[in-house]
């Protein structure tokens, strides 16, 4: 990270904007899935725009779901409920174009280059091979009780609030889309003062501009913003274009993984590259970047360090990672050599073993698809990457 003082801005987006609806429909019928057939193999991609909700890919499973009844319902849960704000799950056209995964991937997914090439037991934690190539992040820090950077922490709490706000009525006149960025000063490493917030909120044609910057600034931005972190000084811009009326799929088509950053760190630390939404666990997409998670955060919380960025890389049909690299930024009380190790030791980077260790089989995935994968400490029961159930562990080997 950079020394002196220096700007991070974050963003989220709210359930109801296209990009997040369209990941919650593929994450939603990869649940469903689950359910019924944990060993199914999705990737599952959705467009929405204009009265219409596309989806695409390649699922292979034993069950049968109802897509276009799914996504229907997923598109009303989430607010899309009337013609008049020119999307809603009752009207909208539903097209699918799905086939099953192909044979060459499944063939290196079903039995790892290890198991082919020792002719291992196909019981062995070897036998799932890596469903892709490419390299995954984790990443935690001790800057708040989430161990997530604070820019990305408070722009999801701004949206879940806006969220939360026009679901109970508080601002009844708000509609699904909505977007929240937040702007924090670090100096010397550490989170001194917001400086600047951005809420974009989807709203009834009627409300007038003062109404709505006050009654946003009063129940969502005091509410969330720690007061301590606002100064004079703090920039404030709500609906800054002074109308958001058309909003939604109507005036912006959304895709399934158009959002990784608000999924993840919040543009913090790198990203992978690939997204999560609609990816069964043998993706190690998502599947690494939770095990990667989940092994930075028990870092962070033993104590070894103040930061830690893991990343994991895949060759696709491979069991085993081809290389995991550690980075504390300075902050480790032992070597980053030494927590590599640690890590190695701790963590089992192997497809099948993520899976079991982390429990993936299980539908878990919907609630993830907005408000960021990483730090869902207000689910409950918490996703399994966010437990720090190792850092006693890590730290006792660590002779910490």
């Amino acid at each position: 990270m950079p020394v002196g003082r220096f700007l991070v801005t974050s963003e989220s987006a709210t359930e109801g904007h296209p990009d997040k609806l369209a990941d919650q429909i593929s994450d939603g019928i990869l649940d469903a899935i689950l359910t019924e057939d944990p060993m199914g193999r999705v990737a599952c991609e959705t467009l929405v725009t204009t009265g219409l909700v596309m989806i695409a890919g390649e699922i292979t499973t034993s069950c049968y779901v109802d897509i276009p009844r799914l996504a229907r319902s997923i598109v009303k849960d989430v607010g899309y409920t009337r013609a008049k704000y020119g999307f809603d799950g009752d009207t909208c056209a539903v097209v699918t174009a799905i086939d099953e995964q192909s044979p060459d991937i499944a063939q290196g997914v079903n039995r790892a280059l290890e198991v082919r090439e020792s002719e291992m037991d196909d019981d062995e934690i070897d036998r799932i091979g890596a469903g892709d190539q490419g390299m995954m992040i984790g990443y935690a820090t001790n800057e708040t009780e989430e161990l997530m950077p604070i820019p990305i922490t408070l722009a999801h709490k701004l949206a879940r609030r806006l969220a939360f706000v026009r679901k109970a009525k508080t601002l009844p006149y708000l509609r699904p889309d909505g977007k929240t960025q937040v702007t924090v000063e670090y100096e010397a490493d550490k989170p001194k003062r917001v400086s600047a917030i951005v809420v974009s909120a989807q709203h009834h044609p009627a409300v007038e501009q003062k109404q709505l910057c006050d009654e946003i600034k009063e129940h969502v931005i005091d509410v969330v913003v720690p007061p301590e972190m606002v100064d004079e000084r703090t920039k404030i811009f709500i609906n800054p274009t002074g109308r958001f009326v058309v909003g939604g799929p109507l005036a912006d088509t959304g895709l399934t993984g158009r959002k990784i950053m608000v999924d993840t760190y919040g543009s913090v630390v790198p990203h992978g590259g690939g997204c999560f939404s609609g990816k069964d666990p043998t993706k190690v997409d998502r599947t690494g970047a939770y095990m990667a998670r989940y092994a930075a955060k028990n870092v962070v919380a033993s104590g070894l360090a103040d930061k830690c960025l893991i990343q994991v890389a895949y060759a696709i049909g491979v069991a085993r990672p081809l290389a995991i690299y550690v980075d504390t930024f300075g902050t480790g009380n032992v070597s980053d050599e030494e927590i590599t190790h640690l890590v190695k030791e701790h963590f089992d980077f192997r497809p099948a073993a993520m899976i079991r260790d982390l429990d993936l089989r299980k539908p878990q995935y919907r609630p993830l698809a907005a408000y960021g994968h990483m730090g869902r400490i207000d689910l409950d029961p918490i996703p399994a990457w966010e437990r720090t159930d190792r850092a006693q562990d890590l730290r006792r080997a660590a002779g910490a």
